[in-house]
């Protein structure tokens, strides 16, 4: 009897697929996803710290040290490395910190980075998967409206709390004119997924191995393993990605664990690593007759998922697996 499948796209190997780059050249985007999360009180669910009764003082009030403090470190940081950022926002923050992603935004625009905002929901406390379809429909839409209020933009990009999804999130997204979303981990390029609409949504790559969730609070990892697992990854891509091969590197953060000051020095030193070699170590001369007065060619993108995202959707049908 044949599995069960989803239906929501075909297998592609990566080496038989049509080549293309990003939009100077570049072989390996990179973007860094922040988590701004809120949570409910004695009720609900949230990453834990260590085993703790309800009302869970314990682990509500770590969680809430990444809003008060380690989301505000963080974006010291972001803005010395000189990183973009793709922010996920509950739509509840707005109600709790709202002077938060407002920072963000201002404040990476103000050094001339892009800051993008991304749904993620209403808040941590709940999933998609547990929701009826009418339910889930009016879940979306109240999220997307709170940012669209606050933030003065319609978000084009979501990521489900907890990663979940019932079996009509993506059509219930694309229809609510989202444009991609992060939840699918099965692919180091965009892929288009099919929607029950006749259209399409795209899986953009967000990493569950390079984020601070799975690697400290489920795998124990250190704080300097968890920032060598970010360099060796970029490493490691960069070699593997090419003009046939274009690739995609996301970082995912929450500020309640990478923002504690021990962890933040080794992100600090990971980060570097990559925008050194964004900005000086991986240059390549352009593929052209005469060398002689062309620019160089970078080999890093360091951008945001909602541009990975415009620029897949100006390429060509049949370049991009689903188009």
């Amino acid at each position: 009897m044949p599995l069960v499948g989803h239906g929501r796209f075909d297998y592609s190997s990566i080496p038989s697929r049509k080549g293309y780059s990003w939009p100077q050249g570049q072989h390996l985007a990179v973007y860094i996803a922040v988590n701004l999360e809120h949570f409910d009180f004695g009720s609900g669910m949230g990453a834990k710290l260590a085993p703790s009764g309800e009302p869970d003082i314990l682990n509500y009030s770590w969680r809430e040290y990444g809003n008060r403090v380690g989301a505000w470190r963080m974006l010291d940081v972001l803005k010395d490395t000189g990183f973009p950022v793709s922010l996920l926002v509950n739509s509840e923050i707005y109600n709790h910190c709202p002077e938060l992603p407002a920072a963000y935004c201002e404040q990476l625009r103000r050094h001339g980075k892009s800051c993008e905002i991304v749904g993620h929901g209403c808040s941590n406390a709940e999933k998609q998967s547990d929701m009826r379809e009418a339910k889930e429909r009016e879940w979306i839409l109240n999220a997307t409206e709170t940012l669209k209020q606050h933030a003065g933009v319609t978000p084009k990009g979501w990521l489900g709390p907890w990663i979940s999804e019932s079996h009509v999130t993506p059509d219930l997204l694309q229809e609510a004119g989202y444009t991609y979303c992060l939840d699918w981990c099965h692919d180091d390029q965009p892929v288009w997924m099919r929607t029950r609409s006749g259209g399409k949504l795209l899986a953009m790559p967000y990493s569950q191995e390079i984020n601070d969730i799975p690697a400290v609070v489920a795998r124990h990892e250190s704080h300097k393993a968890f920032a060598d697992m970010i360099i060796d990854q970029f490493d490691e891509m960069l070699m593997q990605a090419s003009e046939e091969c274009p690739l995609v590197l996301g970082i995912a953060l929450h500020p309640y664990i990478v923002g504690q000051p021990f962890r933040l020095r080794q992100l600090r030193r990971a980060l570097q690593h990559i925008s050194n070699c964004a900005e000086f170590a991986q240059v390549l001369p352009r593929q052209v007759d005469s060398a002689e007065g062309a620019a160089p060619q970078k080999k890093v993108w360091v951008t945001t998922a909602g541009e990975i995202a415009d620029y897949i959707t100006r390429l060509p049908a049949g370049t991009v697996p689903g188009s």
